[in-house]
């Protein structure tokens, strides 16, 4: 299949923003990128000006496929995931059965090429079972295609056991990845512990809770020497500590995801538990340390944080209700309208967060930009079009958010996946 598009604004390293360039495709990869192309070519696309990105690359998405399917499946996730521009995601080792050994990885890549839309690789589990206790079989796991290790966003309570699988990791090249949160500190915390906790009588989770295990995992990533990825940065104290270790020269990467530079506690006022999730919505003062985090790189990752709930386990009691959250379809163009539209940061950096350096991370090698040789996974995104954010029209089985009418702008028209047109 030979495809050719044509009049594209490219974003990625060595193209002008401003300047038009054809893209030619041959069997899925990319064979050439310039200008005025005549290349012979089984499909014609005219891309009309829109622009053009290397595809999105989710790095921290429940898909619950397998064990939890009435949430999310691989098809519903891929489709949502094809919706909001993500062609490559990856797999919280979190389903039932837990991806704690090589046979469920084979199942999530073998499930995965026969009925996902968009790429999936699956992040294996570093303890059986999730539970942090006995070392799951990781060299058998990075065999069968994992590309991280991860805690399933479940607390590592033992440091010793956490810095064992550091240094066994270490071997394969792959980031730890961890999700930071002292339980004896949250507690039974549904919020953020602050003013509007005590206003709404909730128990707070305090800031300390993730800063003081982002700060045991960085001192035991920096003296085994492993690469740590922070998952979910939502306090000021976390980017600082992350921006810290980056001047000593330590392997930490950190991520965090729109609603936590874009949302405060004061979204879950009146008890709106679309707001609640983990970790929790935080103040203004950490909205801004976040954004100064991705601006300056200290953050490296925008992700969606997707987590999908049942809708009616979200509408309950805000004691009861589920943590969770359907970002596949909005993190884009909510990074884009709060990002970018308002110059904190460029497209082309935006790009960065979102796509090139999770693929550097990673390791996927053929993603993350456009340029000769590599895979054809693009989105084309209309960044003059606004529209207002409808969950009820989500691809996801999870039909809510906390940006329910929002206006934002830069919509996918078109996504692609190894030279094919998905959505």
């Amino acid at each position: 299949m030979k495809t050719l598009m044509k009049n594209c604004h490219v974003v990625s390293p060595g193209f002008q923003e401003d300047e038009l360039y054809d893209i030619y495709v041959v069997d899925g990869m990319i064979e050439e990128v310039g200008k005025n192309l005549e290349n012979e070519a089984t499909k014609i696309m005219d891309i009309g000006g829109n622009t053009v990105l290397p595809g999105l690359i989710d790095m921290h998405c429940n898909i619950c496929d397998p064990g939890f399917e009435y949430l999310e499946d691989i098809e519903t996730v891929s489709r949502s995931a094809a919706r909001g521009g993500f062609t490559t995601i990856t797999c919280e080792p979190n389903t039932d059965p837990v991806i704690d050994n090589k046979t469920v990885v084979e199942y999530i890549v073998s499930k995965s090429k026969s009925h996902a839309l968009v790429n999936i690789y699956p992040y294996g589990s570093m303890s059986v079972g999730c539970k942090g206790k006995e070392m799951a079989e990781i060299g058998e796991m990075f065999d069968a295609g994992i590309v991280g290790v991860s805690d399933g966003d479940e607390f590592t309570d033992e440091a010793s056991f956490l810095r064992n699988v550091m240094l066994y990791t270490k071997m394969f090249d792959m980031p730890v990845i961890t999700h930071c949160e002292d339980r004896g500190l949250s507690g039974n915390g549904v919020m953020h512990e602050g003013f509007t906790a005590s206003c709404l009588g909730l128990a707070g989770m305090p800031r300390e809770a993730e800063e003081v295990i982002v700060a045991r995992n960085i001192i035991l990533a920096e003296n085994t020497g492993v690469k740590l990825h922070v998952a979910h940065v939502s306090t000021k104290g976390s980017a600082q500590l992350i921006r810290e270790a980056k001047k000593r020269g330590a392997k930490v990467t950190g991520e965090t995801c729109p609603h936590y530079f874009l949302l405060t506690e004061e979204g879950v006022e009146n008890y709106n538990t679309l707001a609640k999730i983990n970790p929790p919505l935080r103040t203004n003062e950490d909205v801004e340390a976040i954004i100064n985090g991705i601006a300056d790189g200290s953050i490296d990752v925008i992700a969606s944080g997707h987590s999908p709930s049942n809708e009616g386990d979200k509408n309950k009691v805000f004691t009861s209700a589920d943590y969770g959250i359907s970002s596949l379809e909005t993190a884009f163009s909510l990074s884009y309208t709060g990002l970018v539209k308002t110059g904190i940061i460029s497209l082309s950096k935006l790009v960065e967060l979102m796509s090139t350096k999770p693929a550097e991370i990673l390791k996927l090698e053929n993603k993350g930009c456009i340029a000769k040789g590599k895979d054809a996974d693009f989105i084309v995104v209309d960044l003059r079009q606004s529209y207002h954010i409808d969950p009820k029209h989500f691809a996801s089985k999870a039909k809510f958010s906390p940006f329910a009418d929002w206006e934002v702008q830069g919509r996918v028209i078109y996504t692609m996946v190894g030279g094919k047109l998905i959505m």
